[in-house]
């Protein structure tokens, strides 16, 4: 089976800092994958180069004579390979990632946000994006009119993710979608990652710190520290594994 997508060999450097050191993985089209590392593991990075959004960080740091951000390796979108297209012809390919406390706007309502997200879809598109939001996410039709600022922490992510459904992605990047949500919120929002599984077929990665609301979720995961592969295997393996039991269960 040809790989959905793939991750290369690759190392990102933030100036002589090593983000993200020679890390290999596959997806298969329809699997929801999970990686799994503590804070500053390269998780961010990883996801940022998967969508691109590491080319727009690498030009803005040029720009004001900040870090020098060096990429190599390859990312491949069904065997094709993506490494130098910007993040809007990644999003044009189906990518779409919903980053790590990613600001919703403020001052506008649950369905303007929406409806800023569906900038790329055109009329029935858009509806029929924006009945799959709300079959996912019943609680946002609620608060439709509601200003984005105004919401919880929960509402807000449910609204991220919302955003990034909105845009039709073939793959859907979620980076740390938990962080900061009390145990309640994060096993509602696993369970919408699950249902967006099985009402659409979307490949999903998802990244995370906590692998308690995690794991049962997923197909296989990759564990990383300090931005290179440490362990990887099937949801059971690592749930079964006492190294990943003692670091990211609390055990």
């Amino acid at each position: 089976m040809e790989n959905f997508l793939e991750v290369r060999n690759l190392m990102v450097f933030f100036e002589n800092a090593l983000a993200v050191n020679d890390f290999s993985m596959t997806v298969n089209k329809g699997e929801i994958v999970g990686v799994l590392g503590s804070n500053s593991a390269g998780k961010s990075t990883l996801m940022n180069t998967i969508s691109g959004l590491i080319i727009d960080i690498k030009i803005k740091e040029a720009r004001r004579g900040g870090e020098r951000i060096t990429v190599l390796g390859d990312v491949l979108l069904e065997g094709e390979s993506i490494i130098n297209l910007k993040p809007a012809e990644r999003v044009k390919k189906g990518i779409v990632l919903a980053r790590e406390r990613h600001p919703v706007f403020a001052e506008s309502s649950v369905m303007e946000n929406l409806r800023i997200a569906g900038y790329i879809c055109k009329g029935k598109e858009y509806e029929q994006n924006l009945e799959l939001v709300f079959h996912i996410f019943p609680r946002l039709k609620d608060l439709a009119k509601r200003k984005g600022g105004l919401l919880s922490g929960g509402e807000q992510q449910m609204l991220i993710i919302g955003m990034a459904l909105i845009a039709k992605p073939r793959l859907l990047l979620l980076d740390e979608p938990l962080l900061g949500l009390a145990p309640a919120i994060q096993h509602d929002l696993m369970a919408a990652v699950v249902n967006i599984r099985k009402t659409t077929g979307i490949t999903i990665v998802v990244t995370e710190q906590f692998a308690r609301p995690l794991l049962p979720i997923i197909d296989r995961g990759y564990v990383l520290e300090n931005g290179m592969l440490c362990l990887t295997g099937t949801r059971q393996e690592l749930m079964d594994n006492p190294e990943v039991i003692s670091a990211y269960f609390g055990v």
